[in-house]
């Protein structure tokens, strides 16, 4: 079996073989600007590639309660996204429509299509799912319902609106 080592956000040193999902701390909310955070701020993510020091790619295991969404409606110029449905059911919304996802089926967005999706909890249970996506070190997403930009840096994600004011 192949191990990692990594340095956690303090800078201590880090071994990871194997993980017990139930043991990884889910963040709960969003980094939108407050006037977009409402429908995503009970979205929980365990954020599972950093447990192993990923840097290529991350990976993590979302669970949204009924109501919550996984994200507003995006698309990224350089980064893939991939999600896998593995509890309950969720409604993927892009620019074709809805389309219901069940446990065992997936969708992929790659990087540079310009069609915004998010995933939408309509059911009356919680619904989980991986996500993997790329890591690049610079990325532009963009909101095609609301004013609103996401621009990743080296120090993390800046939010303007279309004509580049900060949040």
């Amino acid at each position: 079996m192949t191990k990692s080592l990594w340095r956690d956000a303090e800078g201590n040193k880090k071994l990871a073989v194997c993980v017990d999902i139930s043991q990884v701390e889910a963040k709960v909310g969003t980094m939108y600007p407050a006037k977009f955070s409402e429908p995503c701020e009970r979205r929980e993510k365990k954020v599972l590639g950093n447990v192993f020091g990923l840097s290529q790619f991350g990976v993590n295991m979302t669970t949204l309660q009924p109501g919550v969404w996984s994200a507003r409606r995006h698309w990224h110029t350089k980064e893939d996204e991939f999600v896998y449905v593995i509890e309950g059911e969720l409604v993927l919304i892009d620019d074709e429509g809805e389309h219901v996802l069940t446990k065992g089926m997936c969708a992929g967005f790659p990087a540079g299509n310009e069609n915004g999706h998010h995933l939408v909890n309509k059911s009356d249970l919680p619904a989980v799912y991986i996500e993997v996506g790329s890591r690049m070190p610079t990325e532009t997403a963009y909101y095609p319902d609301d004013d609103l930009v996401a621009h990743k840096t080296a120090d993390g994600f800046v939010f303007s609106d279309r004509e580049g004011k900060k949040y």
